[in-house]
């Protein structure tokens, strides 16, 4: 992966990193866990609109063929993860939740075996093994300790899960469309079915406090808008597996921005789970691919 590539991944990640103490700071505020999803992906989807009616902005509409793929891919990585992860905060903590996302490189390494046909050698597969024990141990710790599954725990799980496909389907229309335009589609798409979330919003606009109503506006501007930007073009750059692997720092920026702005931090067995999880992404990423050698070519010892 060349620098330009890891340096835009990077402040992805470190800027997704971040919401989720925001998001944790929004429901806390006043904010309904829907109205909260719906207010960060207007303020992004208004954006996008604003940048694609600008005077001299050439914005690609999308072909016909691709409309469906849009708006599916856009369902799956921006509404299924957002409203997943939203209402899983409810009952774990923002650095519990950024470690449960942060083993998504697992499974976009395992989506990139079944769909792409991606072969991984016998340490990938190991380290998967032990990416999906760091899971459990994360998800299991999510409850103070005890040796129970929470359901926030599993929605954030299935959240990963949804943002890995979203990233390994999308890498094929950058050749087609820019980091931004693809974005703003995905975002439009994800939009529309937050709007069964908007009956009382103006009540609850009313009626949150300031510190709730920054934190919202903060992560519909960055992490909702800017950082997929930033991300996808990060995608267009170098190797999907590659650029997801920079995912497995989201959870320390996720357990300190949440010690210093709410005084979270997870359990103990949650943070063996994330150091084990970090571990399993590690191999799968660094020694668990088989190298393809093209015919024709020598391979040189």
């Amino acid at each position: 992966m060349n620098a330009k590539a890891f340096s835009l991944a990077l402040f992805s990640v470190v800027i997704w990193g971040s919401s989720f103490a925001a998001i944790r700071v929004g429901l806390q505020g006043g904010y309904d866990t829907g109205q909260n999803v719906l207010v960060r992906f207007l303020i992004a989807s208004l954006l996008f609109l604003v940048y694609a009616l600008w005077p001299g902005v050439k914005f690609q509409l999308p072909h016909k063929g691709d409309i469906l793929r849009l708006l599916v891919l856009g369902w799956i990585g921006i509404s299924v993860y957002h409203i997943f992860v939203t209402f899983g905060m409810e009952t774990i903590s923002a650095g519990t939740a950024g470690m449960l996302v942060g083993s998504g490189p697992i499974f976009t390494a395992l989506i990139a075996a079944v769909v792409l046909k991606e072969r991984l050698t016998r340490i990938g597969w190991l380290g998967m093994g032990v990416g999906f024990i760091g899971i459990i141990c994360i998800a299991f710790g999510s409850n103070g300790g005890a040796l129970t599954l929470t359901n926030g725990a599993l929605l954030v799980v299935i959240a990963a899960f949804a943002s890995a496909a979203f990233f390994v389907f999308q890498k094929p229309l950058l050749k087609k469309y820019t980091a931004i335009e693809l974005t703003a589609y995905f975002t439009w798409a994800g939009t529309l079915p937050f709007f069964i979330f908007s009956p009382g919003l103006m009540t609850t606009l009313q009626n949150a406090t300031l510190e709730a109503h920054l934190a919202t506006l903060y992560v519909g501007i960055f992490p909702a808008a800017i950082a997929y930007v930033t991300w996808a073009t990060a995608l267009s750059l170098a190797n999907a597996s590659s650029v997801s692997s920079v995912i497995y720092l989201e959870p320390a920026v996720a357990i300190v921005v949440s010690w210093m702005w709410l005084h979270e931090l997870p359990t103990g067995l949650s943070l063996i789970g994330g150091v084990i999880a970090i571990a399993g992404v590690m191999l799968v990423n660094a020694l668990g691919r088989k190298k393809k050698v093209l015919s024709g070519e020598i391979a040189e010892a």
